[in-house]
């Protein structure tokens, strides 16, 4: 883990560590996972531009028909839609951050990561 997160002098900065890691989730269907690394990508500085370019890849790679199927209904892409909104609201990032964290923070039942009964 220390050689991935907490390298002492990282040659990916750690935003794009979390883009990277929401990418993959996507890839992987682990929309979960993807919410999880949105906000904390948001709450480390990734901007409204570069998720939009983000999603648009998204729909690029996967076609308009799995976008509009699997991403558009999740938690991610309101957990995203929640971002635009309260930027395009004036909203500082970190009310917008607090209130991720509210509604899709890893204590949110719909983005928690799942436990395996025995």
């Amino acid at each position: 883990m220390k050689v991935i997160w907490n390298k002492e002098n990282p040659a990916i900065d750690q935003k794009t560590k979390y883009l990277f890691s929401l990418a993959n989730a996507v890839g992987g269907h682990r929309c979960r996972q993807a919410t999880r690394e949105l906000v904390k990508a948001y709450a480390d500085g990734v901007t409204v531009e570069e998720l939009d370019e983000l999603f648009s890849l998204f729909v690029w790679n996967q076609g308009a028909g799995h976008f509009a199927s699997e991403i558009a209904p999740s938690q991610l892409f309101a957990a995203y839609q929640l971002i635009k909104t309260l930027e395009e609201a004036g909203q500082s990032r970190t009310f917008a951050a607090k209130q991720l964290l509210e509604k899709f923070g890893e204590k949110t039942p719909q983005v928690a990561m799942q436990r395996e009964s025995v």
